[in-house]
């Protein structure tokens, strides 16, 4: 007589389990598909794919897109002994990533990379409110959450075990290799190259998006993490040597003091405008549309014209850390948030060579100091001190919408500029104008309704972005306007270098209007100021990359020590145009570009290192080397030489 089941063993035979648990890992594969839905992955693919693919080509692409997702099923099944419990919670974990590309795809229009993942140290620095406002409160959202929650509970009240309690030890020993899979993947250990190859997955690093259509996002994840792994190039010093030697003596010409300068050093602010651009640059406004009056009044008075910059819709501290470095991020493909990437004692940058010259160094931001690690990076910078919204006086903290209005902002910057003293410099970053763009509390709707937009933008909701983003905008361009009038009147002469970081992520509002130079809205540029309130009788139009501003500011103050501002301030104007956002379509470069492009890329990364001013005497004598040996030709081809020494 057969004995019956022990207590807590299943009552399947092995190989129904077995079967079951397939059955269960296919169907988690098609929903991953299904919950993914790009082209050459959705489950139609099966019986839609190209005639030039193999039939096997798109499980394939499912499998690899939904292995972190079974890995991390079967690891909770061998816990849980809970086949229906385990699946449903690793695929929870894909439905929220999924989630979380979506709501960025919409305000951005480009999907999750592995950078982002730092973005969730940023929740306990302030970085929670501010991201919490992009995620929809929407009712049905609730009730799918509260859906899911309910089916997790019943599931683990009714749901047999799928497999016995004991051995333990067989458990436990699968359980540490599937963690050991799991963690080795997360990790981007070179191995898992073989299964996540970028040439058989059709990996294009030019392009997240494109990227992820073809191999499903969690896939791209995995192919640009272990991309990001291998992709690091060290420093070619004979490259970078090359390119000093042929601009050193330029270099050297412009690092010797200015002969008239001023005794006393002006007054310099920086002000990074959350987010500022002309919509003027969309099509379709009305005949005789002014967005930017000021901006516009200034032009007339000073340096102006368009900013090449890093980034689209959001990572502000991109163009940030180039403006405070000259750096181009473009020479470091790897970093993508450099104040959580990069970490050394002293980065390089206008901030170090101003505290050389004398001045004071400080930063003003009406947000928590936290956000984007800014507390850490700026003493990394050198700044002396730093303002953020903790510091504002109790009285003069108001918000305009969801964040410090642009007059609080500008109220603090022109407290912390006194007629005496030491030299300043002064680093404003305003948050006014900050995303998302649907959140109207706390803001004049009468007045913002009363704001024109494109016939073209005919959708609700992208007409509701677009006048709230105008709203704040024009906030900013009203105290430029305040704030370089007022400095104009001081008696100490004072340099305004004011930009916007990016555009904002308007995006629908963009596809259905366009731009006027025809281009897509990740390569669109934004607006820059100069304005130095001892010489406001000219105007100057000069394109410009945001790596190129601080050379430019160091210039116009008279300040000529530092060589690399002045190297960057030669080369910039062949390079500028090739900076870009990180997803946006690579340019297409010259022969000339790819050779400068190649020697600065090389000195940046010896410049970030603080390599590179050792280096100057050697481009000297190699300049002088290389001048002689012209010389000497020369001098050879001449007629006189050559008939001295013919027979």
């Amino acid at each position: 007589m057969p004995l019956p089941p022990a207590p807590g063993a299943p009552r399947t035979s092995r190989k129904a389990r077995i079967a079951l648990l397939m059955l269960l890992a296919c169907i988690f594969v098609l929903c991953t598909a299904w919950l993914d839905g790009g082209a050459d992955i959705a489950p139609s693919a099966l019986w839609h794919h190209s005639a030039a693919t193999p039939w096997w080509n798109t499980p394939l692409l499912m499998i690899s897109n939904a292995l972190p997702g079974l890995l991390l099923a079967f690891l909770l099944l061998l816990w849980t002994r809970r086949a229906g419990l385990s699946l449903l919670l690793a695929f929870g974990v894909e439905a929220l990533l999924y989630g979380v590309n979506a709501l960025k795809m919409r305000n951005l229009a480009v999907p999750l990379m592995p950078a982002d993942f730092r973005m969730l140290g940023q929740l306990r620095h302030g970085g929670g409110d501010l991201l919490a406002g992009y995620v929809p409160a929407i009712p049905w959202l609730i009730l799918a959450l509260a859906a899911c929650v309910a089916a997790l509970a019943a599931l683990v009240r009714f749901e047999p075990p799928l497999l016995a309690r004991h051995p333990r030890r067989g458990r436990a020993i699968g359980a540490l290799a599937l963690a050991a899979a799991l963690v080795t993947l997360l990790a981007g250990m070179p191995a898992w190259g073989t299964v996540y190859n970028k040439q058989r997955l059709g990996m294009q690093p030019w392009s997240a998006a494109a990227t992820r259509q073809h191999t499903g996002l969690i896939s791209s994840l995995l192919l640009f993490h272990l991309q990001f792994k291998t992709a690091q190039k060290h420093a070619d010093v004979p490259a970078a040597l090359r390119l000093m030697a042929r601009y050193e003596p330029e270099v050297s010409a412009r690092t010797q003091p200015a002969s008239g300068a001023d005794a006393q050093k002006p007054d310099i602010v920086v002000i990074l405008s959350e987010s500022f651009f002309d919509p003027a640059i969309m099509n379709g406004w009305p005949e005789g549309t002014d967005l930017t009056p000021n901006l516009h009044r200034l032009a007339r008075h000073g340096i102006s014209g368009q900013l090449h910059v890093p980034t689209f819709g959001g990572g502000t501290i991109r163009t940030e850390f180039e403006v405070l470095t000259g750096l181009s991020l473009r020479y470091f493909p790897d970093v993508q948030f450099p104040y959580l990437q990069i970490h050394q004692k002293k980065i390089p940058g206008i901030v170090r060579t101003l505290d050389q010259q004398g001045y004071l160094t400080l930063a003003v931001h009406g947000n928590q100091p936290g956000f984007w690690n800014r507390t850490q990076a700026f003493r990394e910078l050198g700044f002396g001190r730093f303002i953020s919204i903790g510091d504002f006086p109790a009285a003069d903290k108001a918000n305009d919408g969801n964040f410090m209005s642009d007059k609080a902002f500008t109220d603090e910057l022109l407290r912390q500029l006194p007629d005496e003293g030491s030299p300043r410099f002064v680093l404003g970053i305003s948050i006014e104008a900050h995303g998302p763009y649907d959140y109207s509390a706390g803001i004049d709707t009468r007045a913002r309704d009363a704001i024109p937009v494109p016939a073209s933008v005919t959708d609700p909701y992208a007409q509701l972005i677009l006048r709230n983003y105008i709203y704040h905008m024009q906030h900013a361009d009203q105290q430029l306007g305040r704030l370089i009038d007022t400095l104009a009147q001081r008696k100490r002469r004072t340099l305004v270098l004011f930009f916007g970081d990016h555009l904002p992520a308007l995006v629908p509002a963009y596809q259905q209007a366009g731009f006027r130079n025809g281009g897509g809205f990740l390569v669109q540029t934004v607006p820059y100021l100069l304005i130095d309130t001892a010489h406001m009788d000219r105007a100057v139009r000069q394109d410009a990359a945001a790596w190129q501003l601080p050379g430019m500011l160091l210039q116009q103050a008279g300040i000529h020590d530092d060589a690399w501002f002045a190297l960057t301030g030669l080369v910039a104007p062949e390079l500028a145009a090739l900076t870009r956002a990180p997803d946006a379509p690579p340019p297409v470069e010259t022969p000339q570009q790819l050779e400068l492009d190649e020697g600065l890329r090389n000195a940046a990364q010896l410049r970030l290192k603080n390599k590179l001013d050792a280096l100057w005497p050697r481009a000297a004598a190699m300049a002088q080397q290389q001048s002689s040996q012209h010389a000497n030709a020369a001098a050879a081809r001449s007629p006189a030489i050559r008939g001295a020494a013919s027979p």
